[in-house]
């Protein structure tokens, strides 16, 4: 048996509107009113912060939220409408100095030239803690919004016609991180001269056309903006099966997960990594995180109580692609230490409430974990690759 103890968790919130509940908004302190509003992504944010998280990613989208997969709904009692999460990151990134900002950022139908050129910004901006969700959609009335595609609409996940979309959507995907990441490497370091002497501001020979040929794009380069603090923002992807696995495994540094338990963790894991060495990248590091919906409270049967009356608010129970934990800090602690031993690397927290349960995990289970030597007392990198024990990439284009 090993006595090389555990690599220290790596936690992440995840934050969506007033939280992951459709009732969240209709809770005391959930600040409807400033949903849209600089200051209440500031707060969340600098509150994570305070808890030492890793990351915060935000959600984004093309169309309204809905309680339908692949077509709006006609709810009134639910937030509706969003900020955009790239401008939020911007926002909120010279008010914080530690966290890492990943805004979800949709490929199928925004151009990598520009997700790579605000992402290298963001990553200027922060100082080096960008990072990107990428996520695609299959909804044709969010097509219907650019008029240069259509998306078939899909009836049932398992047929073959919606396999047949979704693989294709993800394959664009990929593309979409590639190009982003030449992007990104398409002005070496040491490419501004800045010399005010010789009138030299820029070495052109160290500036790259990145010449990227494929089905879904086809993107000359170079940048107009120089290679970000990081060289390369993380890239993250939410990953459900086989399709999105493959993604995780070729184009991200983070993937996210969904297990039900331990062994279904385990397999997922065993997936991701057998994915990974079919593209080539076993030798690359990458960060496997498990999604959980949270509802914390000092005791069990108030968290419950509390979620029963969301639930009452919304008319229906409430579900999630993620599994959905109700309980103390301290038994979510137990849960996440278990799962880590099925090889996850960290934790991707969504919190039901977020004026609720993201200080829940701030103040409750960060302290829990420590407690327990699992997550650190201090920040200790100052960029998000150092953070989560990425080393900053050479440049693909530079001369050896």
């Amino acid at each position: 048996m090993s006595s090389t103890p555990p690599a220290p968790l790596h936690l992440a919130v995840a934050l969506d509107g007033t939280g992951w509940h459709p009732a969240s908004w209709r809770e005391p302190g959930a600040r409807p009113r400033e949903l849209f509003t600089a200051a209440y992504w500031a707060d969340l944010v600098t509150e994570a912060e305070r808890g030492l998280l890793d990351f915060v990613t935000v959600e984004d989208g093309l169309g309204p939220q809905s309680s339908h997969a692949f077509e709006p709904d006609e709810r009134t009692d639910q937030v509706r409408g969003r900020l955009d999460a790239v401008l939020v990151a911007a926002r909120v990134a010279p008010l914080t100095r530690h966290i890492g900002l990943v805004p979800t950022v949709v490929a199928t139908h925004t151009e990598p030239f520009h997700i790579s050129k605000a992402i290298a910004t963001l990553d200027y901006v922060s100082n080096g803690r960008a990072g990107l969700r990428v996520q695609i959609t299959a909804r044709p009335n969010e097509a219907a919004h650019f008029g240069r595609r259509t998306v078939p609409r899909i009836e049932a996940y398992d047929s073959p016609d919606a396999l047949a979309t979704v693989t294709d959507l993800f394959d664009e995907a990929a593309d979409h991180v590639e190009v982003v990441r030449r992007l990104w490497d398409s002005w070496e370091d040491d490419a501004e001269i800045r010399d005010v002497a010789t009138g030299r501001f820029i070495d052109r020979d160290k500036l790259h056309y990145i010449d990227f040929e494929g089905r879904h794009f086809s993107v000359r380069g170079p940048s107009i903006t120089p290679r970000p603090p990081q060289g390369q923002p993380i890239v993250s992807a939410l990953a459900h099966d086989t399709v999105p696995y493959r993604l995780v495994a070729r184009a991200a540094d983070v993937g996210y997960i969904t297990p039900r338990d331990a062994d279904e963790a385990r397999d997922t894991v065993a997936r991701i990594r057998a994915e990974q060495d079919a593209a080539g990248r076993a030798s690359e590091p990458l960060h496997v995180f498990g999604d959980l919906v949270v509802f914390l409270d000092d005791d069990a049967a108030t968290a419950r109580a509390r979620r029963e009356r969301l639930d009452a608010l919304a008319g229906e129970p409430f579900t999630s692609d993620a599994p959905v934990f109700t309980g103390t800090p301290a038994q979510l602690a137990d849960l996440l230490l278990e799962l880590r031993a099925s090889g996850l690397t960290g934790f991707r927290l969504r919190p039901g409430v977020a004026a609720h349960d993201l200080p829940a995990i701030t103040r409750g289970l960060v302290p829990e974990v420590q407690r327990r030597g699992a997550f650190r007392r201090a920040y200790e990198a100052g960029t998000l690759r150092g953070l989560l024990g990425l080393p900053r990439p050479a440049n693909r284009y530079a001369a050896a």
